[in-house]
C-alpha cells in the first residue's frame, strides 16, 4: 500500500510517496506560498502532487495549524495568512481523485516517533520547537487529537504572564518565548533582524546575547517539559524541530530540566525521523498502523 503523503509547514511544502514498510521512495518539496492565499496553495499543491499522485492509493496530509472536519485553523491565524477555513481535505481530493485523510503534522510526527520508540512507551510527548513550538500526545498507546483537533497545542500553555504577546492572542506563551520566531523576535542592537538560525550561528561564535536569547528558549522549554510530565506523566518526551534539533539545543533543555524537582524528570530523546515524522506520521495513521 503507497500514501502519498503531504507535509505542509509555514516556509515550505513536502510530499512524498510512503511504502507499507514506512520507506520513502520518492520525495519533493516547494516553498510554501508567500501570498498564503487559497488559490496560491491549491496551485502549490497541485504542482506538488501531480507527479506522483498516479502512484499512490490514498492521501495523507499532516499540516501546521488545526485540522477541524477536514479544514485547516489555528490558534494563531498569523500562521496561516489567508487560509484560515482551507478545505484542505476537499482540495486534496478533487487534486488526485484519492481517498485522503488529514492531521496536525506535530500530533501526526507523534505518532512517527511513538512507532520508532518500537511500542516500548504507551505513554510519550512530542515537543517541536520550530518556527513555533507544537506538540502531540501519546496516551496507553493511543495519539490524543481532541474533539475539536486542540489536543498537544503545547506552544500555547503559560511560560511567562509578563511575557511578549502571542500570536494567538495570550500573553506570554512558551511559543513566543522559546520558538525560532521568538529567538529572533527578542533580538536586539547587532542581532536585531537576524533569524533564528543566525542567531544559533553565531551563539557558536561567541556572542553573548546571542547564548542568552537560546538559553531562554530552553531554559522555557525545560519548564513546558516539567508542566506536560505533571500533567501526563509521560515516560519519554521526544523533541524535534529545526530548533529542537539543532546542536546542542536539547543539551541545554537537559540541564534546566535537571533543576527541576526530581518528580518533574522525563527523559528525553531527539527525534528519530528528524524532519521526516509529519510525512511518515500521516502515512502511518492513513494505513491504520
Amino acid at each position: 500500500m503507497t500514501t502519498l503523503a503531504i507535509d505542509i509547514g509555514g516556509t515550505k511544502l513536502a510530499a512524498a510517496l510512503v511504502d507499507s514498510n514506512l520507506q520513502i521512495r520518492e520525495r519533493r518539496e516547494l516553498p510554501t506560498p508567500a501570498s498564503k492565499t487559497p488559490e496560491a496553495l491549491r496551485a502549490a499543491l497541485q504542482a506538488l502532487v501531480a507527479p506522483l499522485q498516479g502512484q499512490a492509493v490514498h492521501v495523507a496530509i499532516a499540516s501546521t495549524g488545526i485540522i477541524r472536519e477536514g479544514t485547516l485553523l489555528a490558534i494563531n491565524p498569523l500562521n496561516l495568512g489567508g487560509l484560515m477555513h482551507f478545505p484542505l481535505v476537499q482540495t486534496l481530493k478533487e487534486l488526485t481523485g484519492l481517498p485522503t485523510m488529514a492531521v496536525n503534522d506535530a500530533q501526526a510526527a507523534a505518532w512517527a516517533e511513538h512507532h520508532a520508540l518500537g511500542g516500548e512507551y504507551g505513554d510519550m510527548v512530542f515537543i517541536t520547537v520550530s518556527t513555533g513550538v507544537g506538540g502531540g500526545v501519546v496516551s496507553e498507546g493511543k495519539l490524543l487529537t481532541g474533539i475539536n483537533g486542540l489536543a498537544g497545542h503545547l506552544g500555547h500553555t503559560l511560560a511567562d504572564p509578563h511575557g511578549p504577546v502571542c500570536g494567538c492572542g495570550r500573553v506570554g506563551c512558551v511559543e513566543a518565548i522559546a520558538s525560532g520566531r521568538g529567538i529572533a523576535a527578542a533580538a536586539e542592537g547587532t542581532l536585531a533582524g537576524c533569524d533564528a538560525k543566525t542567531i544559533f550561528s553565531r551563539a557558536g561564535q561567541g556572542d553573548e546575547q546571542a547564548r542568552h536569547l537560546i538559553h531562554r528558549s530552553a531554559r522555557t522549554l525545560a519548564r513546558l517539559v516539567a508542566d506536560v510530565k505533571a500533567t501526563t506523566d509521560c515516560q519519554i518526551v521526544v523533541v524535534g524541530g529545526s530548533v529542537g534539533l539543532a546542536e546542542g539545543y536539547l543539551a541545554l533543555v537537559e540541564h534546566y530540566l535537571a533543576q527541576e524537582p526530581l518528580v518533574y524528570h522525563v527523559e528525553l530523546l531527539a527525534a528519530h525521523y528528524r524532519h521526516d515524522a509529519g510525512l511518515l506520521g500521516a502515512a502511518l495513521l492513513a494505513q491504520g498502523d
